[in-house]
C-alpha cells in the first residue's frame, strides 16, 4: 500500500506510542498492566486507521476534465467568478472513509497558489466556504480553471504538492487534505461541451470525468 506524502509521521507517531506502551506493560502490576496495555490496543487501532485513511492508490487519467478529489457532488451551480467570469462551479465532499488525496483535472501550469487562513465549520455546509483553504489557479487549453481545497471540522492541515510555475499533467497528485473536507472546482462555462456528472455521484480522483471539453 503507497501511503501519501507527508503522512507517515502520523502513522508511525501512535504506533511507536503503542508498542511503547505494550513493553512497559511488563513491568506493571496486573491492574496497571491491564491498563497500559489498554492505552496500546487505542493507540496502535489509530495507527491501523490512519495508514488506511492516508492511502494513496494508483490511478489512470480519465477522458475530459476529470475529478480533483474523491467523493460525492454536493452542488453543480453557475457563478460569475472574478477571475474566470461566467463557470461552472463543481464541490465535492470528503468523507472519512474517502482517499484523500487531491489530484490534476487537466493538463496545464499552475498560475498562482494563495492560502487563506479561516475557521473550522463542517465542510458540507455552505459557511466552509470562510474555512481555512487553498486556491490554486490553473492555466490550461480551455483558459484559467480554479481549484479549492478546504478544510473541515476535523482537517487542522492543508499540505500543497505543487507550487507556482509547475507544469503538471492531469491525473498528477497536487496536495492532500487531512481528515474531513470539501473540494471545489471552477471551470470556464463556454470551455464545457457535456456535463458528465449529477449532485449525489460518488466520483473518484483522477480517474472520474467531471465534463467533456469543446474540442
Amino acid at each position: 500500500m503507497v501511503i501519501a506524502k507527508g503522512s507517515k509521521s502520523w502513522i508511525l507517531t501512535p504506533l511507536i506510542i503503542g508498542v511503547g506502551f505494550t513493553i512497559f506493560s511488563i513491568f506493571l502490576d496486573e491492574e496497571m498492566s491491564y491498563v497500559s496495555l489498554f492505552f496500546s490496543f487505542i493507540l496502535i487501532l489509530l495507527a491501523v486507521f490512519f495508514l488506511i485513511f492516508f492511502r494513496d492508490p494508483l490511478r489512470i487519467a480519465g477522458k475530459g476534465i476529470v475529478s480533483p478529489a474523491d467523493g460525492r457532488i454536493r452542488e453543480i451551480s453557475d457563478v460569475e467568478d472574478k477571475v474566470l467570469g461566467k463557470c461552472k462551479k463543481i464541490s465535492i465532499f470528503m468523507n472519512i472513509y474517502n482517499v484523500h488525496v487531491n489530484r490534476m483535472p487537466i493538463d496545464g501550469k499552475i498560475n498562482g497558489i494563495t492560502h487563506h487562513k479561516g475557521s473550522y465549520i463542517p465542510a458540507f455546509k455552505k459557511e466552509s466556504e470562510r474555512n481555512e483553504r487553498v486556491e490554486i489557479l490553473l492555466d490550461s487549453k480551455i483558459g484559467m480553471i480554479k481549484i479549492i481545497q478546504i478544510a473541515g471540522t476535523l482537517a487542522r492541515r492543508i499540505v500543497t504538492y505543487v507550487s507556482k510555475g509547475d507544469v503538471i499533467k492531469k491525473g498528477d497528485k497536487i496536495g492532500i487534505i487531512r481528515l474531513g473536507s470539501r473540494v471545489d472546482i471552477f471551470i470556464p462555462s463556454n470551455a464545457i461541451k457535456t456535463l458528465n456528472i449529477k449532485v449525489g455521484d460518488t466520483i473518484k480522483a483522477g480517474e472520474d470525468t467531471l465534463a467533456e471539453i469543446n474540442d
